[in-house]
């Protein structure tokens, strides 16, 4: 890419994975185009710290507050993008951040059973999680290489089920 990049903002993009009982949850939309299947995702906004990010997205979709658990979500996945758009001259520049959340017995019960912050009040899905791991969810960027992609939610869904402990897998390739 020829666009000088070093002084472009870098967004944050923040994608929640809560996992109880060896089961993830996803929001599942009917659209024009067909199903939609979802983790919950957002961008940070403006000042915003990477703990408070996804405790708000949560708090926004599924009324659900992280505040409440006994240990924070675990980064499990980081990815840089760099893409530069029809119509555009500069770079877009986007990090995105994965996050994995495992819900002790019962706290699973307070996460809603519709999508919160949609006026479709999509419902929300529980589903194995090493089924969840082999799906496209529709928040992927389909431009994403499938294996780093597959990987990302492989580690946070299967491996992050029963341990929220661990290094973050950096996709910067």
């Amino acid at each position: 890419m020829t666009a000088d990049t070093s002084t472009r903002p870098v967004r944050v993009r923040v994608c929640v994975v809560l996992v109880h009982d060896g089961r993830s949850f996803l929001i599942r939309r009917q659209r024009p185009a067909g199903l939609q299947l979802s983790l919950p995702d957002g961008p940070a906004e403006h000042g915003e710290d990477a703990p408070t990010a996804p405790r708000r997205e949560l708090l926004e979709e599924l009324g659900f507050d992280t505040a409440h658990l006994p240990a924070p979500p675990v980064l499990r996945f980081a990815r840089d993008q760099e893409t530069l758009r029809p119509g555009e001259s500069a770079a877009f520049r986007c990090r995105h951040l994965l996050l994995a959340a495992h819900l002790p017995t019962g706290f699973h019960l307070a996460v809603a059973a519709t999508e919160q912050d949609d006026p479709d009040q999509a419902p929300v899905i529980w589903v194995p999680a090493a089924a969840a791991a082999c799906l496209r969810l529709s928040n992927e960027d389909p431009a994403d290489r499938p294996e780093v992609r597959h990987e990302a939610r492989r580690q946070a869904l299967v491996a992050g089920c029963a341990e929220t402990t661990g290094a973050v897998q950096n996709a910067n390739r």
